[in-house]
């Protein structure tokens, strides 16, 4: 796969989905009665994105690039997401290759159903849209694709979507858990692909560990808000299962705050890692259900 559509893959719009999804009213979350709801901000978010570094004989000079992410919705209505990606990738001797991933998702309060429609740009060129909806069924979870084709697959039933995902993530690290394993579906390349997650939280950090220069420092809303650093590990499912194969795909960190927002974005893709600065953080008013 190239470089371009390595750094555009939707497996991307996963990871910033865990990283910033917004939830009005904590569902899905395996809570102790002792804990208030999980309630996270639905917010406007822009990360401008470089090179962070390099691996062995990696063609990559340097990165640049935004990443816009706008979540909204609540348990009631459910969770839309508008998201777009622009990256720049130079390998060298002036060759630069630019992508542009545009999404839309929607995902329902009972993290049952799940809609998805992307578009991938490189050099301004459409190499591939995807179009679809996921139920969670029984026994499987139906994918009725319309692009790249029209179908009907069943997939793994036990999989996990994007914003139920997120909710596990922040149960966990409240229960003072340090791993999370499941599989995960967005939608992702042709729309069939399942991810096997490892998911690793580290230790709390407090208000004054880790001090920063991006614009939740100066963000009083976030002040006293508990935050952890959090890796998650994807894998391709079908290669995992044919040659037992446990190198990742890729691999995202973050420091994720307890209502969701997060900063200190690392995007590993083994022979490169591209870093996201929180440059632009608006928060949303939120709606509560009736």
């Amino acid at each position: 796969m190239a470089v371009a559509h390595i750094f555009a893959s939707r497996g991307a719009i996963l990871a910033l989905t865990l990283i910033s999804a917004a939830l009005a009213c904590g569902v899905g979350a395996q809570e102790s009665v002792h804990e208030s709801p999980i309630a996270l901000l639905p917010h406007r978010a822009i990360y401008d994105l470089s090179l962070g570094e390099t691996r062995g004989n990696a063609q990559i000079a340097g990165v640049r690039g935004r990443i816009l992410y706008d979540f909204d919705g609540s348990a009631c209505q459910g969770y839309s997401l508008q998201f777009r990606q622009v990256s720049e990738l130079d390998t060298g001797e002036g060759k630069r290759s630019t992508s542009d991933l545009r999404s839309t998702t929607w995902e329902g309060g009972d993290a049952k159903s799940y809609k998805f429609t992307s578009e991938n740009f490189v050099d301004e060129n459409l190499v591939d849209a995807v179009d679809g909806h996921a139920e969670h069924g029984p026994r499987a979870t139906a994918v009725d694709l319309v692009k790249p084709e029209h179908k009907v697959v069943n997939i793994d039933g036990g999989v996990v979507f994007p914003t139920e995902h997120m909710v596990r993530v922040i149960a966990a690290a409240r229960a003072g858990k340090t791993i999370l394993d499941f599989p995960v579906y967005d939608g992702s390349e042709t729309g069939e692909k399942v991810y096997n997650t490892l998911t690793v939280i580290g230790r709390k950090l407090g208000p004054g560990d880790n001090k920063h220069a991006d614009v939740t420092a100066d963000e009083p809303k976030l002040a006293a808000v508990p935050r952890w650093p959090v890796t998650i590990s994807y894998f391709d499912k079908t290669k995992t299962a044919k040659t037992g194969e446990q190198a990742p795909d890729y691999t995202i960190g973050f420091e994720l705050y307890e209502n969701g927002i997060s900063r200190n974005l690392s995007l590993d893709y083994n022979d490169f890692v591209a870093v996201g600065k929180l440059t632009t953080l608006e928060i949303k008013d939120v709606k509560p259900c009736p």
